[in-house]
């Protein structure tokens, strides 16, 4: 029976941890993803205006074959510097992509836009190679969803984002999962709530046990962004969909395409113009597929369905702050 993971987070994907680290003043943080060796990544871009560092050599046609981590951040651009932090970090450990007596290490990541939400921003040194060290300094297999790491400042249309995750292990062994900054300019909610659109796909009431909503929705409704409620956009959704088969790098982005569409069943509308939205695909190798079409159709449909899940599970679980601009989902419905 397909069922979520003993954890219900990417991590149960054996040899995955997840490290978050934020600031509360700046309304902000920093996520990374990583495993004792390297692991197969690709990614895969639908927002139209995303923030990425290393992404280039993830294409199945580039030469590296595996990464050290990856770093999901917020602050815009200024959380681009997050990775280096991680770099740093893996160097010290010897641990990277060797030339010679040179040592490399790999670490693409993405940034959010969360520098309109609340947050003291007047820093006078960018904080987040600092927070991408500790992040990485706080690798576990367990970790807490909503308002922490690259989360902590994330916002939706009309409620509080959050950081998501989510596992599922399918039929075939095969174990699925997904990790998400949720930060979309469009809604998670239908009309004014409380329910989830990812709500048809929601397990063992991991985010309310409300269910799909019962009565279809307007255009006009579903249509909302951040826009009809203030006048800056805050944007982009980040995500990390992983799997414990072993996948080359066209199939691993193959597997981040199919989660799109896990993106676009939680967050109406999805892929605008003002997001950034990119899903990156991990592969740690650990078995190998015995039905290279079916199972690859079973890891994109699991990794949608993960994906959807975080990303709900992300916005249930935020916490409510001082200054924020939003409500939490807890602080309306719960």
């Amino acid at each position: 029976m397909v069922k979520p993971g003993k954890r219900n987070l990417i991590t149960d994907v054996p040899g995955l941890l997840v490290g978050n680290a934020r600031n509360d003043t700046l309304k902000s943080g920093v996520t990374v993803l990583t495993a004792n060796t390297p692991f197969v990544a690709a990614v895969d871009v639908m927002g139209g205006a995303p923030g990425t560092r290393e992404t280039d050599l993830l294409a199945p046609d580039k030469s590296v074959e595996g990464v050290d981590a990856l770093v999901l951040s917020g602050g815009s651009a200024f959380g681009l510097e997050a990775p280096g932090g991680v770099v740093e970090r893996l160097l010290q450990a010897g641990r990277g992509f060797r030339v010679g007596p040179a040592v490399v290490p790999i670490v693409p990541g993405a940034i959010l836009f969360d520098l309109v939400n609340g947050g003291d921003k007047n820093w006078s040194h960018n904080p987040y190679r600092a927070l991408g060290i500790e992040a990485f300094d706080s690798v576990e297999a367990d970790f807490v969803l909503g308002s922490e790491g690259a989360g902590t400042g994330a916002t939706t249309a009309s409620l509080k984002g959050g950081l998501g995750s989510a596992s599922l292990e399918l039929d075939n062994g095969m174990m699925v999962g997904a990790l998400v900054a949720a930060n979309p300019t469009g809604q998670v909610i239908v009309g004014e709530g409380p329910h989830f659109w990812a709500g048809p796909y929601e397990m063992e009431n991991e985010f309310g046990g409300l269910g799909p909503a019962g009565a279809q929705v307007p255009f006009a409704m579903t249509a909302r962004t951040k826009q009809d409620f203030v006048k800056q956009g805050a944007n982009t959704t980040i995500a990390i969909v992983a799997t414990n088969a072993r996948l080359n790098a066209g199939q691993a982005k193959r597997m981040a395409v199919a989660a799109q569409d896990g993106m676009g069943r939680a967050i109406v509308p999805a892929h605008t113009p003002v997001d950034g939205d990119l899903i990156f695909g991990v592969a740690t190798g650990e078995i190998e597929l015995s039905d290279p079409i079916m199972d690859m159709v079973l890891l994109g449909h699991g990794a949608a369905v993960c994906l959807s899940r975080a990303i709900a599970r992300g916005v249930h679980a935020a916490r409510a702050e001082k200054g924020d601009p939003f409500p939490t989902w807890q602080s309306r419905f719960g």
